[in-house]
Order: C-alpha cells, then structure tokens, then sequence
C-alpha cells in the first residue's frame, strides 16, 4: 500500500531508499535479537535460534520499517509550513508547534553562521587533525550556542514588540476539501480492513 502510495504522489524509489538508510541501527538490533533472546529454540538454516527472538525481531522490522517509509513520503509530500499546520490543529500543544517552527525557520541561519566560523578558523590556518583539536571545536559549539541564543533573544523582543502573543498568525489558512478527506483515509481504511481479515483468519 506504501508503495502504490509512493507511485501516486510521484516519489523516486531512490530517494525513499536513501533516506530508509536511517533504520539500519534498528535493523542490526533486530537481527541479534533471536540468538540473543530467550525461549524456545528452533533451527532456521541449521542455526538455533529463539522463537520469541523470532517474532521480536519480526516485530522491529515490519513496524519499524512502515513507521519509517510512511514518515519518508508523509515528508515528501507535504511542505514543513503545512505540516506544522496541520500537527497544531490537531491539538499538539503550541509550545511544541512554535519551537517546531523556530527550528525550522532559523536552521539554515545557524547552519549559515558555523559556516562562516568554519571559515574564519580555516582563514587562521586551523585545521582539526586528531583528538587534541577537540578543544578548538568545543569552544566554537559554544560560540555557536551563546550566538544563536543572543539572536533567538533578539528576536523575541522584535516579536513581541510587534505584537507576538505566543501565537504565529496563520497568512494563508490551509483546508481540505471532501474529495482530499477521502482520499487521505483510504489509505489507513485499507490497512485496518486488511488487519480485520487477517485477524478473522
């Protein structure tokens, strides 16, 4: 269903394969867990291996992997503004949407700005080489934080000078039309549907 989903909204294979990539840690988990694991043994291959470890690992792979390729096309089809939109209406608190979307408006400000500490140090003739470096680079993680922290208090002063009340006013309000409605639930109707037939045999 995730991949006729993928078809429809045009996504590359490629570019769900690349990003997939983040799961590989759950995946080195998930297949340890059956000669690690207890319970009853039974050969697979000519190995023992825990049944229980089994299914556990089944588990992590089938949940973890449409959890990830979901979230993977969920991102590729919806712009980040319209994404947030959506999580605050569905009741997210506004704390957590409005640092959301702070994150999302200023990290390329603060990516820009260790950019350019980069290339200071680099214009100074440093360059890390090994371990005894790692001082040099704490001390500009620290840089970067107490600047983006005096720019985040700027901000908000600029903010709430201009009327900020703890709410980003919302220009282009975004809605759905019946037709969008029923096109985003058939996927999860057809997933619970296919659960149900499962279950029934």
């Amino acid at each position: 269903m995730l991949a006729a989903v993928a078809v429809a909204a045009r996504v590359p294979l490629r570019l769900v394969l690349r990003r997939v990539v983040i799961e590989v840690p759950f995946v080195a988990f998930a297949f340890l867990m059956p000669f690690v694991a207890n319970g009853e043994r039974v050969r697979v291959l000519g190995v023992a291996v825990s049944e229980n470890g089994l299914w556990g690992a089944w588990n992590i792979l089938a949940k973890g992997t449409l959890g990830v390729v979901a979230s993977i096309l969920l991102a590729a089809t919806t712009e980040p503004r319209v994404l947030l939109l959506g999580i605050e209406r569905l009741r997210m608190p506004q704390l957590i949407t409005q640092i959301a979307t702070f994150m999302l408006r200023y990290g390329d400000v603060v990516t820009a700005e260790l950019a350019r500490m980069r290339v200071a140090r680099a214009s100074r003739g440093f360059e890390a080489r090994d371990l005894r470096d790692a001082g040099v680079l704490a001390k500009s993680v620290g840089a970067l934080f107490l600047r983006s922290y005096e720019r985040g208090e700027r901000v908000h002063l600029a903010m709430v000078s201009r009327g900020y009340d703890g709410r980003m006013p919302v220009l282009h309000d975004v809605g759905a039309t019946a037709a969008q409605w029923s096109l985003a639930a058939a996927l999860p109707l057809t997933a619970a549907l296919v659960t149900l037939a499962a279950w029934s045999v």
